[in-house]
């Protein structure tokens, strides 16, 4: 027989959803195409595929038959165009990331490396913003992904997913090391010049409200534009402040940990998108690479 593909790919569609409409409005075709294919169809093969019910059409046993084989042929043929189509869309294209810098450090770098090294010609423009500016940016459609820190509370109705959480850490030179021969309170801490990120950055808004649950004004001495710029401050003696964990790695020279009488509270790293805007599929392909980071770390906690 030298039957069509599109006869067997209606076919697979009008069974898929059980109807005729339905079928056509997937395929956007209109529905006089759609049963008269079927119709010559089972002219072809000398069969009744189809008997129509209240709510649609159900198969007969020969259609059963047919599908349990056609399906089957569809969904490779749809996987393969899928990936050469992926595999032509990741020859080139741009990828536009609003991330905070804990985010990028702690999380996204690894993940932009092994991207980059898979699809050497996507770009990658990195914005790095502080949280409020990513969801500014990413709502307003001018950057495709957000990788940033909690707090991240108005996002309205963008779509965000906690990727990890981490901690962080009140470091301090060698001015205040005295400070790490025992616990400390906060109340003390605060008695001490305090280096914090600047003023309208959701970490300043974290620390304010940290710092007025325990009962004290939160006023740091110095304020920095960037996170980096708190550990060589710290360093050089500067105040006391606070940095995620990670930031220490192969970082601690010249640098104490202090042992805090209170629990700092939990922040969490996450991906937000703006479902407004349709994602390329390069775009695509780096979130998935990111959900699948989040699987992989989830399944290990």
């Amino acid at each position: 027989m030298n039957i069509s593909y599109d006869h067997y790919k209606i076919f697979y569609y009008v069974t898929k959803y059980g109807s005729i409409t339905r079928a056509a409005n997937a395929l956007t075709l209109n529905q006089p195409n759609i049963t008269r294919t079927i119709k010559t169809l089972e002219a072809e093969l000398e069969c009744t595929l189809f008997e129509r019910t209240n709510k649609g059409v159900r198969l007969t046993p020969e259609g059963e038959r047919l599908y349990e084989h056609i399906h089957v042929a569809v969904e490779q043929i749809q996987a393969g165009e899928e990936e050469v189509s992926l595999n032509k869309s990741l020859q080139n294209g741009i990828i536009s990331i609003g991330a905070t810098e804990v985010a990028l450090r702690c999380f996204l770098l690894p993940i932009l490396g092994a991207y980059h090294s898979k699809y050497p010609s996507v770009k990658l423009k990195i914005c790095n913003y502080s949280t409020p500016q990513a969801i500014t940016a990413l709502q307003k459609g001018l950057v495709d992904l957000a990788v940033v820190t909690t707090p991240a509370d108005e996002i309205g109705s963008l779509n965000a997913l906690k990727i990890c959480s981490f901690r962080e850490t009140a470091i301090c030179g060698h001015v205040f090391e005295h400070l790490a021969e025992k616990e400390v309170s906060i109340k003390e801490i605060a008695k001490y010049p305090l280096i914090a990120l600047s003023t309208g950055t959701k970490t300043y808004e974290y620390y304010r409200d940290f710092f007025s649950e325990n009962g004290l004004p939160f006023e740091p001495d110095i304020e920095a534009e960037t996170a980096d710029l708190i550990l060589p401050m710290v360093q050089n003696g500067l105040g006391i402040g606070f940095v995620p964990e990670p930031f220490l790695d192969g970082n601690a020279d010249n640098i104490c940990r202090l042992k805090l009488k209170e629990d700092m509270p939990t922040r969490y790293i996450c991906l937000i998108k703006n479902n407004e805007y349709a994602l390329s599929i390069a775009s695509r392909e780096l979130e998935r690479s990111i959900r699948d980071k989040c699987r992989t770390m989830s399944m290990k906690g």
